[in-house]
């Protein structure tokens, strides 16, 4: 026995080697690994930063009596903004309608110019127009109400991860109270890990035969988010054991959460993630965090377990079934009184089945957009710095806008075959552009043909060649006679320069009027040699349009290429009443705390051009009463009394219309990418898109201003003054002081002085 002992002990003192040896290694090894993480931890957690991406907005809608308006724009606004329809639109996000009644409740949101409260409106829809615009609770008339901008895009960096950073103090106390309830009761009082939260996991699990209660705490998955893969692996398992402990020793409990709510993975729309509740809950419910009620909020705390597998968009029964338990526990909680949890249970699950990120649905308007920011903000900004970029877009422009090419082409039928398009639309008076399509693919991505397709513009250029001429009163008038007759100019190649009309006519002796409303290319030319092809060129480059303008005298008949961007800042200075109004696409920029960096203001030219401009303006709403644009009024659209142009270039290769309203200009383009010949006129291609952006989209009449004019009665075959009751007299607006003094006298002159009758 004692020989029994002694062999015992002298085991016992052999095995102590290598024992004392593995603690040795082990703590060689895990004391620096240790140090290690919490140098790890420590860089991360005492600057914790996220790739915030950049958010893009359109802008708001600005309701007002009497402002252009249909139920159909509305329903497209308020659809672009995430606004869904309930029965008494209670709560922010919602409207109602009656008839021609609407109920909004607007949301509470950042703009420009500061945070605008939650609000419920009421007004109507009347000939297209708002009217009694009134605050919802109190009855009290309102001049105006802003709705929040939708948001159209996200410019993410390279972790594509959607996110909204708030503080802990902007959570819904029901949401930090129930994240703890549900996924960690015991989360302020373990230090990371909770090893009694593992064992009730582990019974409940064997229990039902299947995975039904994770045994993490919350500092646990946010270790798993922050600095861990999604394997399973002990090696995983005893890091962030580990590296919870680390954080836990660190940091306070606030802290941690904060971290927590911004972090948490909650969804997933193609390649982008989305991470943090306030993210989510704009992408699940399209609301701000802090107007989640508790059945919206039951859900996103019962998705932590999986938002895959209770995405409401994919699994509504799976989803509402987890909303249902995580409210019961609200309640076993004393979270929720009985009354509220009732009340909650009866919620749908709202909006979620809409879920959507907002990214490039816009893509050659957010091109342009791109481009404007990119003068002043690095890309690498742009995408990771948490703005807010606040745009021009109106939602229904850009909606029957790209309406108005798909119809047109379908119309076109065969014809259509191989053509592309563009289209503009900005506001009349401040240069603001409200959509922009640059294919026939309208939310394709891609080569932006608004932008970057320069083409030959044909007789677009028209009125201006107009407008130089105009702008010498004491020489020109629109009773100015002009020669119609064959054109034959030398070149500097040895060849000849012989334009024709498109009629294929000589119409001889023509008012300058009638020239630019009926399109004559050889009175047009004519007028340009007598006023000098290098002032109308001058004028063109007056517009910076970062292109050299063809000096020949075909630039008079639309040898000049631009984009049709382009084409809308020249008509932009029209459509202004004679004012140079840069074209913009971007509002102003908010950093991520909502303060303003940038704001982007409108400043016209001085106007030197004034009433030329409105005398070419009075032209061409003739062009669209009787002129090569008539289709307008035929189409039922001469209320509008909108002034626009017909353009064609040679062997009908492009197709151009521009037109401008009291508040909206237009400029189409249909053409093709090969060059070929489309078969189309201006008057049979472009123009059909603006007739149908017309027809939907609410505009107000043009009403051209009489500041400066004067109306005299002429004789339009010698462009002298005449009576009103001579045949063909035709009254036409001149510059104030510089109408026609020379009388031509009618028969019925002769007869009154015959007869010794007087006026």
């Amino acid at each position: 026995m004692h020989s029994l002992f002694r062999g015992l002990r002298a085991l016992w003192h052999v095995s102590r080697v290598p024992r004392w040896l593995g603690t040795g290694v082990a703590i060689g090894f895990l004391v620096p690994y240790t140090i290690w993480l919490d140098h790890a931890v420590r860089s991360r957690f005492d600057d914790l930063s996220w790739q915030v991406p950049s958010r893009v907005y359109a802008r708001p809608l600005e309701l007002s009596p009497g402002l252009p308006l249909s139920a159909e724009a509305l329903l497209l606004e308020l659809a672009a903004a995430r606004y869904v329809e309930a029965a008494d639109a209670a709560l922010p996000g919602t409207f109602q309608r009656q008839g021609a009644g609407f109920i909004i409740a607007r949301r509470a949101f950042v703009y420009l110019d500061g945070r605008e409260r939650e609000r419920r409106v009421r007004f109507e829809i009347s000939g297209n127009r708002v009217t009694r615009l009134a605050d919802a609770d109190s009855g009290a008339a309102l001049d105006a109400v802003r709705l929040e901008p939708a948001r159209i895009a996200t410019l993410y960096g390279a972790l594509q991860e959607d996110r909204r950073v708030v503080s802990l103090g902007a959570v819904p106390p029901l949401l930090v109270a129930g994240l703890q309830a549900v996924e960690d009761r015991d989360f302020k009082h373990h230090h990371g890990i909770d090893l009694s939260a593992v064992a009730r996991a582990a019974w409940a699990n064997l229990a039902a035969g299947q995975v039904v209660q994770g045994g993490s705490t919350l500092t646990q998955q946010l270790v798993k988010n922050l600095f861990l893969d999604r394997g399973r692996t002990a090696t995983r398992k005893f890091n962030e054991a580990l590296l919870a402990l680390l954080i836990e020793a660190r940091y306070d409990k606030r802290r941690i959460l904060e971290a927590y709510v911004n972090e948490i993975f909650l969804g997933q729309q193609g390649g982008q993630a989305v991470h943090g509740f306030a993210a989510a809950s704009e992408f699940y419910f399209g609301r701000d965090l802090a107007s989640l009620g508790p059945a919206e909020i039951a859900l996103l705390v019962g998705m932590v377990r999986g938002p895959s597998l209770y995405d409401p968009r994919r699994n509504p029964e799976a989803a509402l079934k987890r909303r249902n338990s995580v409210l019961g526990q609200f309640r076993d909680t004393g979270l929720l009184d009985p009354a509220a949890h009732a009340a909650a249970l009866r919620q749908p699950l709202g909006t979620a089945a809409r879920a959507r990120v907002a990214r490039d649905r816009y893509p050659a308007f957010l091109e342009l957009v791109r481009r404007q920011l990119q003068q002043e903000y690095p890309e690498a900004v742009l995408a990771s710095a948490g703005l807010s970029v606040h745009t021009t877009l109106a939602p229904a422009a850009q909606a029957f806008g790209e309406r108005a090419i798909t119809t047109a082409l379908a119309d076109l039928g065969r014809q259509a075959g191989g053509i592309e398009a563009a289209l503009v639309v900005t506001g009349a008076q401040d240069g603001e552009v409200r959509a922009m399509i640059g294919s026939r693919e309208v939310d394709a991505p891609g080569f932006n043909r608004a932008l970057d397709a320069v083409r030959p513009i044909g007789s677009l250029v028209k009125p201006f060649v107009n407008l130089v001429a105009l702008a010498q009163p004491q020489r020109y008038s629109l009773a100015t006679l002009l020669d119609d007759v064959p054109v034959d100019v030398p070149q500097r190649d040895g060849s000849r320069w012989q334009p024709k009309n498109d009629d294929g006519q000589v119409h001889g002796q023509v008012l300058l009027v009638d020239a630019l409303v009926r399109s004559w290319n050889l009175a047009t030319v004519n007028l340009g040699q007598r006023i000098g092809v290098e002032r109308v060129r001058g004028f063109l480059e007056s517009f910076r349009l970062g292109r050299p303008i063809n000096p020949n005298p075909s630039m008079l008949l639309g040898a000049v290429e631009l984009a049709p961007y382009e084409v809308a800042g020249l008509y932009q200075y029209l459509a202004a009443d004679g004012h140079a109004v840069p074209l913009r696409a971007v509002r102003g920029v908010l950093d991520d705390k909502g303060r303003p960096l940038a704001r982007y203001a409108v400043k016209p030219g001085s106007g030197d051009y004034t009433t030329a401009a409105r005398l070419v303006t009075w032209a061409m709403q003739k062009v669209t009463v009787d002129g090569t644009a008539r289709a307008i009024s035929a189409a039922g659209l001469g209320w509008l009394n909108a002034a626009g142009k017909t353009g064609t270039s040679d062997t009908q290769r492009d197709s151009w219309f521009a037109g401008f309203t009291g508040d909206m200009l237009a400029v189409a383009w249909l053409g093709r990418d090969d060059n070929k010949p489309t078969g189309l006129f201006g008057s049979t291609g472009a123009l059909r898109v603006w007739i149908n952006l017309a027809r939907n989209l609410p505009t107000a009449p043009l009403v051209v201003p009489q500041d400066g004019i004067e109306r005299v009665w002429i004789d339009p075959g010698s462009g002298k003054r005449s009576d009103s009751a001579c045949a063909g007299a035709r009254e036409l607006p001149f510059a104030a002081g510089y109408g026609p003094r020379e009388e031509e006298h009618c028969p019925l002159d002769h007869l009154r002085q015959f007869f010794g009758v007087g006026d």
